[in-house]
């Protein structure tokens, strides 16, 4: 009997729009925190160590994630150095 529970890999980190969360807002897969969060956090000049310090719950990726969404959808966005 295997006492360990299989570990499942969510997959790669996106920006998704599920109906029912947070009412379709986009938000980083897995969470509840909304990429335009993130967007303005980045725009407001704060690094990624300050944002995953302020939700330490976000998947690695995520930061970038949001990069990707952001450009794809035409917003403006600061990428960190």
């Amino acid at each position: 009997m295997n006492i360990f529970s299989p570990v499942r890999d969510p997959g790669p980190v996106r920006v998704v729009s599920t109906p029912g969360i947070l009412g379709g807002m986009p938000c980083v897969s897995g969470t509840r925190v909304p990429a335009e969060v993130i967007r303005v956090s980045l725009n407001a000049g704060e690094s990624k160590f300050e944002i995953f310090c302020a939700y330490p719950y976000l998947p690695m990726g995520s930061v970038e994630a949001v990069i990707r969404w952001a450009q794809e959808s035409g917003l403006d966005v600061k990428i960190p150095d």
